[in-house]
């Protein structure tokens, strides 16, 4: 049974998630033709990922439903199916060839360089993936980034962190701290470095300033965070409220990402779920979300607790949009950009 019911979804949206599901199924063929792949029986063990989901959102606690070789089996499908949708998605809409991408090694940290013609030298957009913390990499988010770094007229270096199940936390904290403190030492002020990310990508932002803090590592110069995780305690309303509204999170099965980012961590730790750390002293931040998808409410309680401690925030809404709807093209996704663009601004004047 799905989560999701598509009569509540705007026809355009659907369009967009039904054109997902199409490269989906060719993936699936793609992946089990592999010879390290057909040991498996992948349908039974994806109706087993949509019991489990289906009972998690009946409230049961789903720890330990699935196997460490069932979890490291399906990572390896999804970190599949984002690279080979993200290449198919390339070949439609090519990366300008005025684009310079370069792959580099930022103290041990894989990284991509991605600069625009527009781009100010000096400054940097270090920019964090999302991927529930199991998949993502600069190259599956680089139309988004590229459009960010267009618009902001910045270098963009997005980073390629490591991944659960096999790097839980705080692997993926550990690796922005670095390549943070790689900027550093390469010259680049932290006034003109803007920290941003999608998703988990946006909860890895947020951590990442607050460690910066604690740490007493010069902050940059604000931060931009598109639908991010803040509760893995899961206190607000919203995930489970949304979820019949939400097609790419709803039916994902994400009751074992969770677990496989956490292996064991405490969900209120502040460097796990910044809604419940101490937020004095952070930059300026952007936050965007949607009304209608689950994790709405991540983004609405800790811009309230944002503002209590002082800082100053910003949480954008749009209503009946997917989850980091800023990368599908639509008319709200530019909108949004341009958004980000205008903050941005306000940052170094």
């Amino acid at each position: 049974m799905t989560i999701l019911d598509r009569s509540k979804v705007r026809s355009d949206v659907l369009k967009i998630m039904d054109a997902y599901l199409g490269i989906q199924r060719k993936v699936s063929d793609e992946f089990l033709k592999k010879e390290e792949n057909k040991g498996v029986d992948f349908d039974a063990l994806w109706q087993k990922v949509m019991e489990g989901n289906e009972r998690f959102f009946k409230g049961e606690n789903m720890s330990g439903f699935l196997t460490k070789d069932e979890q490291l089996f399906l990572t390896r499908f999804h970190r599949f199916g984002t690279e080979y949708g993200a290449n198919l998605v390339q070949k439609r809409y090519p990366i300008p060839k005025d684009v310079k991408i370069k792959i580099i090694d930022a103290n041990g940290v894989p990284a991509e360089w991605q600069i625009v013609p527009s781009a100010v030298e000096d400054r940097v957009l270090l920019y964090l993936h999302g991927g529930g913390y199991i998949i993502g990499s600069p190259n599956d988010h680089r139309l988004l980034t590229v459009q960010l770094g267009r618009a902001i007229k910045m270098r963009v270096l997005s980073i390629d962190y490591r991944l659960a199940p096999e790097y839980p936390h705080p692997a993926p904290l550990e690796d922005s701290i670095t390549v943070y403190k790689w900027l550093l030492s390469k010259d680049i002020k932290p006034e003109n470095i803007i920290i941003a990310g999608d998703s988990a990508g946006g909860n890895l932002t947020l951590v990442t300033l607050i460690k910066l803090r604690d740490d007493g590592i010069p902050l940059p110069a604000g931060a931009v965070c598109l639908s991010p995780v803040t509760d893995y305690a899961g206190t607000g309303d919203s995930y489970f409220k949304n979820a019949e509204r939400d097609i790419f999170l709803a039916d994902a099965g994400l009751f074992w990402w969770t677990e496989a980012h956490l292996a064991g961590a405490d969900t209120r730790d502040p460097l796990v779920s910044p809604l419940f750390a101490d937020l004095k002293g952070l930059p300026p931040l952007l936050i965007q979300a949607s009304t209608s998808e689950m994790l709405y409410d991540d983004s609405r309680l800790f811009v309230e607790r944002a503002k209590a401690a002082g800082l100053d925030a910003t949480l954008e809404v749009w209503d009946d949009m997917m989850h980091v709807f800023q990368a599908f093209g639509l008319p709200e996704s530019k909108e949004a950009i341009t958004n980000i663009s205008k903050f941005v601004q306000t940052l170094f004047i």
